[in-house]
């Protein structure tokens, strides 16, 4: 009997399943990349944020942002920090940013809720071991309880 060109069933079982496991070796992987996605964007989005508060706490000595004698020199709340303080030196009253938009923290469930309202928010006064909102925003951190791929939770980076 002469044989056509074509594939036996043997053949198009085990086609199947070498590709059924190389996609099964694939999910975990692509997993990976998508948590270490967000950590890059949870690393560069506190960065921004911290270096837009240090910015502020600079302006506050620099005298171009007025605040009462008693006070930190901290901004009130996050979103102050994207929609503008008026500058003091200004005769004009022209704003100062220190972000073009607040980003939002990339682990919180919720896409809805406001940026400003997706961090953990610490206080000035209050100690770094128990974080707690205050009068002003001296650091952020991640509401998320999970680990990083580093094996550090995500609200202690």
């Amino acid at each position: 009997m002469k044989r056509t060109g074509g594939f036996t069933l043997i053949e198009l079982v085990v086609a199947v399943a070498i590709v059924g496991v190389l996609a099964m070796m694939a999910v975990p992987l692509l997993e990976v990349t998508a948590q270490r996605q967000k950590e890059v964007e949870l690393r560069t989005a506190l960065r921004q944020i911290r270096g837009a508060l240090d910015a502020y706490r600079q302006a506050v000595l620099d005298k171009k942002i007025l605040v009462a004698a008693d006070a930190s020199g901290y901004p009130p709340d996050l979103d102050s920090l994207a929609n503008g303080v008026t500058d003091a030196t200004s005769p004009d009253g022209k704003k100062l940013y220190f972000l073009r938009r607040l980003p939002r923290d990339p682990f919180f469930p919720d896409g809805t809720v406001p940026a400003a309202e997706s961090w953990g928010k610490r206080a000035y006064a209050s100690p770094p071991d128990e974080p707690s909102d205050g009068e002003d925003v001296f650091d952020v951190y991640s509401l998320s309880d999970k680990a990083g791929l580093n094996g550090v939770r995500y609200r202690e980076w």
